[in-house]
């Protein structure tokens, strides 16, 4: 079993910063591929971020360089830098661990934190 807490999130203006952090618990937490999604209003969660035990990532393209995810294994947290914020990414981002290697689909993810709310002021 393996639990997820998510937190970092917040009301930004264009252009800034913020960072969230995933942090999980469990005792296969530090083998799981990672990945962020995100919830945004009036459409379906969508993949954004991804990263393997081994540090291995990819992305989604609307990301263009903005994010960066990584995961600190000592610490069981994985993290998303995100700048060059736009009102676009305004959505509640969620952590999810997953057993299977970089999946970028919902359904490969058995485990989901709560959610954090990224708002992205014009």
């Amino acid at each position: 079993q393996v639990q997820l807490v998510e937190s970092g999130g917040g009301l930004v203006q264009a252009g800034g910063s913020l960072r969230l952090s995933c942090a999980g618990s469990g005792r296969s937490f530090v083998t799981y591929t990672m990945g962020w999604f995100r919830l945004a209003p009036g459409k379906e969660r969508e993949f954004v971020a991804v990263i393997s035990w081994q540090h291995s990532t990819e992305y989604a393209s609307f990301v263009k360089g903005r994010f960066t995810i990584s995961r600190d294994s000592a610490k069981n947290t994985v993290y998303l830098q995100m700048n060059s914020l736009e009102p676009e990414d305004t959505a509640v981002y969620y952590c999810a661990a997953s057993p299977n290697y970089m999946s970028t689909m919902n359904n490969a993810y058995p485990y989901w934190g709560q959610g954090t709310q990224v708002t992205v002021s014009s």
